[in-house]
């Protein structure tokens, strides 16, 4: 049986608040050995002489559900996790604030950080989500991915 598509979409920024509750969430499953998270942060770059002060994510929602699943359940089916949590901004995350939020738990810390590091370079580069970064002037600039 195909496991549910999960919300990964937030409005806006990811909070410090929702994360730390994410994290709180697990103290009750002793299964658990390691808690790997990657946070994706707006940094504020100079693009041609400018501060960056946000990024605008857009996104194609259904395609981009459709991957985002296709990665959870290729990573539950290739690493020994116990559970996964994947979060993306889209609107407007101003420099400072988190845009991605990625968290996978397993009985051995091995398990988690390869599963949270592959899961990450997935979205990168194959999930359809893409990024306007807003200059100090309010001139905006389609953002390019990098390792």
């Amino acid at each position: 049986m195909e496991k549910k598509m999960k919300k990964v979409f937030v409005a806006g920024a990811i909070s410090p608040s929702f994360i730390g509750e994410s994290i709180a969430k697990h103290a009750t499953k002793d299964e658990i050995g390691a808690h790997s998270i990657f946070l994706g942060q707006v940094r504020a770059d100079i693009i041609e002489g400018e501060k960056v002060t946000a990024i605008v994510y857009e996104a194609f929602e259904e395609m981009a559900n459709e991957k985002f699943h296709e990665i959870r359940e290729t990573a539950f089916e290739k690493y020994p996790l116990t559970c996964m949590h994947i979060y993306h901004s889209l609107g407007e995350v101003k420099s400072g604030e988190i845009s991605l939020f990625v968290f996978t738990s397993s009985a051995h810390r091995t398990a988690a950080i390869d599963a949270c590091s592959e899961i990450v370079e997935r979205i990168k580069f194959e999930v359809p989500v893409w990024g306007k970064e807003v200059l100090e002037s309010g001139k905006i600039v389609w953002k390019e991915n990098k390792k």
